[in-house]
């Protein structure tokens, strides 16, 4: 059926929506790039001009190939112009009343056998689906930014969605370059579910003073050969879409572990979102910041020096690592699933099961337990990894 497909469409072309226009383009298809009015059509066509060009002077793409991409594309500010599309993706802004009005346009305007895509990272799949005519045809297909750089692609299928939409998305995501992953509609998908409680988890430690931003970020790329640490890396996301992230998580499951730290709330009142607006954990005014004294407090003390048996890594890493083997418990992703998704979609240089066949079902365990005893959260080992435990087994795979 992709075989097929000859035009594809984006809806919205901020820097998401761009990159996404660009994969397609450099794939080999069609595609026609919708915008609200000139002015944001234009800031989209820059964002890939830029981005075309920077790879043709890097040497990434020839001349010939730099002229071609483009060529697969037009611009418009009319969404009648995707009367014809085969496969139309949605990347506007995450409100649902924005969505409503796109996903109510395009359901009249494309034909009845066109497969309507959400990039959406925290809104229900489910929720959009049914703002359509053709629920079975709706599926969520969510790239990672930046989109011609990052290999994953989430495809989620709801209640609704068809088990050949699904399949031909993810044919999709192939044919463009990218690594599919399939789940089902629940809030966080894989990565922003793991990831985002991850970085909330770093957040509470610095709020509660247990280390200094330096030695948490140093921690976590020294134990698990992570690019960043998890400060660094809440900056460079964007602490506005940490907290939103972490909001639909609370909104859904309602557990502790989906509470948004008090401080990550604070800096987003205060407007210190990260490097867009050139301050968040860290400055961004091109000035190195002078490093933070390490906190000086008895339970700061007890974890530098070893004494609940647990070290600053083990802290974030264990209820990270856990949280993985729960959604593989649950059975909504299987572990290869889980560690291909951090993997292509996050730039693990291994996923969280992976790391936990590493440490040993009782070591995790183990920190998981020395957390709770010490106070530091009410963390307990998730269903999967007490029955390993229980089973003398140390590994999942």
């Amino acid at each position: 059926m992709v075989q097929e497909f000859k035009k594809f469409g984006v809806v919205g072309l901020g820097t998401m929506g761009a990159g996404i226009v660009e994969v397609f383009a450099r794939a080999g298809f069609d595609v026609t790039g919708v915008e609200i009015d000139e002015a944001a059509l234009e800031r989209g066509r820059s964002h890939i001009g830029k981005s075309l060009g920077r790879a043709r002077d890097k040497g990434r793409i020839t001349p010939e190939e730099h002229d071609a991409i483009l060529g697969r594309v037009s611009f418009t500010t009319d969404r009648e112009r995707l009367g014809d599309a085969d496969f139309v993706v949605e990347a506007v802004p995450e409100r649902i009343d924005i969505k409503r009005d796109v996903f109510g346009d395009l359901d009249r305007i494309c034909p009845p056998g066109t497969i309507l895509a959400t990039n959406t990272s925290s809104l229900s799949v489910t929720e959009i689906a049914a703002l359509t005519e053709r629920p079975s045809l709706v599926v969520g297909l969510h790239f990672f930014n930046p989109a011609p750089v990052m290999k994953l692609a989430e495809v989620v299928g709801t209640v609704s969605t068809s088990a050949e939409t699904v399949a031909v998305t993810a044919e999709v995501a192939k044919r463009v370059g990218k690594t599919p992953v399939a789940v089902g509609d629940r809030a966080g998908f894989v990565a922003n579910a793991l990831l985002v409680p991850y970085i909330n988890d770093a957040v509470a430690a610095y709020e509660h003073k247990i280390a200094s931003r330096e030695e948490i970020d140093t921690a976590l790329t020294e134990a698990a050969g992570l690019p960043m640490g998890p400060l660094t890396l809440a900056d460079l996301v964007g602490l506005d879409v940490c907290l939103a992230v972490m909001d639909v998580l609370w909104d859904e499951f309602r557990t502790p572990r989906y509470a948004a730290a008090p401080l990550l709330r604070r800096m987003v009142a205060a407007g210190r979102l990260g490097r867009k607006t050139g301050r968040g954990f860290y400055s961004y005014d091109g000035a190195a910041p002078a490093a933070e004294e390490p906190p000086a407090g008895p339970v700061a003390q007890a974890v530098r020096a070893g004494e609940y048996g647990f070290g600053l890594a083990d802290l974030l890493l264990a209820p990270h690592i856990d949280d993985a083997l729960r959604m593989v418990g649950e059975g909504y992703a299987t572990a290869d699933d889980v560690d291909t998704a951090m993997r292509f979609g996050c730039g693990y240089p291994k996923g969280p099961v992976e790391m936990f066949d590493e440490r040993g079902a009782g070591a995790v365990a183990g920190a998981l337990r020395g957390i709770a005893d010490a106070g530091l959260a009410p963390y307990a080992p998730s269903p999967l990894v007490a029955k390993l435990v229980r089973d003398g087994a140390e590994t999942l795979r």
